[in-house]
């Protein structure tokens, strides 16, 4: 699959986030082509606010493979992810994060700060941008414009 086709699946779990009354942002996390794990932002459910896409898709990761190390996946989100966020793909040694949308407000990659070039980071992921972010964006700004 490509990394558009990865992207829809996150945009699926960014869906099923919304119905849910959560904030729309949905995670995919692969290894050798092969999903390993999903996510999808679920604060509120979970009365956590640490309960992002990423998160909950890396913890599933972890499970899944019995190891939080996960060396040689890829992260799928559809939107940048945050500090928080960014140190746990960090810490998880993720080799990739491939996001849709840009989050000029709280992105980790470039949006807000760009912790890709913290000197304290001794791990790195490969970050890619693109792939579906006019429509990751267009689920976003439609669940804020309700809200208001």
């Amino acid at each position: 699959m490509s990394d558009r086709d990865w992207m829809q699946a996150a945009l699926a779990q960014a869906r099923h986030a919304a119905l849910e009354g959560e904030v729309p942002v949905g995670a995919v996390l692969v290894r050798d082509g092969a999903l390993i794990a999903t996510g999808r932002n679920a604060p509120l459910a979970h009365c956590d606010p640490t309960a992002h896409a990423e998160i909950l898709a890396l913890r599933a990761a972890g499970e899944a493979l019995g190891n939080y190390r996960l060396d040689g996946c890829t992260l799928y989100v559809t939107l940048e992810p945050c500090p928080m966020c960014f140190a746990a793909i960090c810490h998880a040694r993720v080799a990739r994060v491939v996001y849709a949308a840009p989050d000029p407000r709280a992105g980790a990659c470039g949006g807000a700060i760009d912790l890709q070039r913290a000197p304290w980071h001794h791990f790195q992921p490969e970050i890619d941008t693109g792939p579906c972010e006019a429509e990751a964006a267009e689920l976003l700004q439609q669940f804020f414009q309700a809200r208001r």
